[in-house]
């Protein structure tokens, strides 16, 4: 019998769905297996996090600039302004509305239980496991940073070679351990929630936040093919409408890199130089991610207000800049942008376990919808790139 595999989408539905099903039903005792094991996971994976951020942004920035040209440096500076635009255009945007969808429940957490207040919550683990990371997030952040512009500038292919040999590992423990296992965490996650009574509550107002995700994903998509309207003196909508297919190809794979050829085709059928669109498309499908900055933006704010964390301009155009660096590790993780940027949202915006799980969970929910945004985005660079390239 052909063995059919399940991906990654529809193992988290189903862990969604399972865990709020069966947490109405489920004894307090068995429950409790899956607080345990959730918590244990929560360790392992806090230990995991500056690892991660090491061995991908590190080999990330280090291989930027070994490519070092003015191509390169042009389309990476307008890849992070798209970036940080849709940041801060999603997080102005959300801070408008949200206040009218959400309303504040700062203990929501706290009755889930067990993951990061034991006490505080109707079920505990029946015991606790904690693993403490080597170094902290901040620490891997200026690591990574000093480590990858040290190599593209002083051109070290030893570390160079040492770092990708520890990139192919944490890829492999992402690949191998944290997502086999990230549909049990979910479903932990669900099934404490429905246990507690608070799942509704989540649902309720996600629902919502998915919604003014998709609206501003349209209107940034907009934004930017009227500004390489303007650039490229053509019609914005004629240009994305021939972006169609890639959009649709990225709404069913998920996959920024599985996209490449059928971008790459539809940008040099807009009349893209052939040398732009070959050296545009890939690069961007690597460092440009607007809409899974947009995604993570607007989580992150919807879960600040809900819990009644802390969500000013300062705070989050911080947090935004720094995601915006991020980003360019995040292909390299399987399951998207979000396993790259638990770091500073745990650092910068200071989510426990509880809040990370829920990003992870809705993040990858909606992934296909960010990846169609990112995709479809590029194209927008790789035109604004062929005017440049020509005028130069």
């Amino acid at each position: 019998m052909k063995h059919i595999k399940v991906g990654l989408l529809p193992r988290i539905i189903i862990a969604i769905v399972a865990g709020m099903l069966l947490g109405t039903v489920l004894p307090a005792d068995l429950v409790r297996i899956f607080v345990t094991f959730n918590t244990i996971f929560s360790s392992f994976l806090n230990f995991c996090i500056p690892l991660i951020i090491l061995g991908l942004v590190a080999p990330g920035i280090a291989d930027l600039g070994k490519n070092a040209g003015w191509l390169l440096a042009v389309t990476a500076l307008i890849a992070y302004g798209s970036t940080l635009f849709s940041g801060f255009f999603t997080y102005f945007s959300c801070n408008a509305v949200f206040p009218y969808l959400i309303e504040p429940d700062p203990g929501i957490f706290d009755r889930m239980g067990s993951i990061d207040n034991p006490e505080a919550g109707l079920l505990a683990p029946y015991f606790t496991f904690e693993i403490e990371p080597v170094f902290s997030v901040t620490t891997a952040l200026i690591l990574a940073f000093v480590l990858g512009i040290g190599i593209a500038v002083s051109k070290g292919e030893t570390l160079k070679s040492a770092l990708s040999e520890f990139r192919n590992i944490i890829e492999r423990v992402i690949s191998a351990v944290i997502i086999p296992l990230l549909p049990i965490y979910i479903f932990g996650i669900f099934l404490n929630m429905t246990s507690s009574g608070t799942v509704f509550t989540i649902i309720k107002v996600f629902s919502k936040i998915i919604g003014v995700i998709f609206i501003l994903h349209i209107l940034l998509l907009l934004i930017q093919y009227c500004l390489a309207g303007i650039v490229t003196k053509r019609n914005p909508l004629k240009m994305l409408y021939n972006m169609l297919p890639a959009y649709m190809t990225a709404l069913g794979t998920s996959s920024s890199a599985a996209t490449i050829p059928v971008t790459l085709k539809q940008v040099k059928k807009m009349g893209v130089q052939e040398d732009i669109a070959d050296f545009c498309v890939p690069l961007c499908a690597t460092i440009h991610l607007a809409g899974s900055t947009m995604k993570i933006t607007a989580m992150a704010l919807a879960i600040c207000m809900l819990t009644g964390m802390p969500h000013d301009t300062g705070l989050f155009a911080g947090f935004i800049m720094m995601l915006g660096v991020i980003m360019v590790a995040a292909p390299g993780v399987p399951g998207g942008a979000i396993m790259a940027a638990t770091g500073v949202l745990q650092s910068m915006l200071g989510f426990g376990n509880d809040a990370i799980g829920l990003m992870i969970a809705l993040y990858i929910a909606i992934d296909s919808f960010g990846t169609a945004c990112n995709v479809t985005g590029d194209g927008a660079i790789a035109l604004v790139m062929d005017k440049i390239g020509k005028n130069k």
